[in-house]
């Protein structure tokens, strides 16, 4: 079975929220991927209920776009203690880490539930199954905490983008 990187991380060292590089691959033609982990909760010792994570799921699949070039995917962990965000190219950890913050901050302060894509019946898998309230809580929560660009020691991050 081939190791993924995720699995060999020491989950009882990380100090959350953070974000970490997890890797960067080139592929055969030379393009270049860069897949983070976007950690909200510490985990084994919080989740974020799964209404809230899957309006958060779609609110950032648009928020981060406008923020960041090159953005594939932004999918919640099975754990429910954050997200893996691929990119093409490569990007600094540190502006990843604004764009993040600057649209958890829209989550949590702005955000209305026209501004959530996807959640009728024909433009979602699950469309009942979200929460506006759960989102901005746990955005607010996880903005006020500060959102560190660094998993093993806090570096916060002050601006946003």
């Amino acid at each position: 079975m081939a190791k993924v990187e995720s699995f060999t991380l020491d989950h009882t060292k990380v100090i959350a929220p953070y974000v970490r590089l997890i890797t960067t691959q080139k592929g055969p033609k030379g393009d270049v991927i860069q897949n983070y982990d976007l950690r909200f909760v510490q985990p084994n010792e919080n989740a974020i209920p799964t209404a809230g994570l899957h309006t958060i799921e779609h609110m950032l699949a648009s928020l981060l776009r406008d923020r960041l070039e090159g953005v594939i995917d932004c999918s919640p962990f099975g754990c429910r203690t954050g997200f893996h965000l691929i990119l093409w190219g490569e990007h600094d950890p540190l502006d990843v880490a604004k764009a993040l913050k600057g649209s958890l901050e829209f989550i949590a302060n702005e955000a209305t539930w026209d501004d959530v894509q996807g959640t009728t019946i024909e433009s979602c898998g699950n469309y009942r199954d979200h929460s506006l309230f759960s989102a901005k809580e746990w955005a607010k929560k996880i903005v006020e905490e500060g959102i560190s660009s660094d998993p093993f020691e806090r570096k916060v991050v002050k601006e946003s983008l």
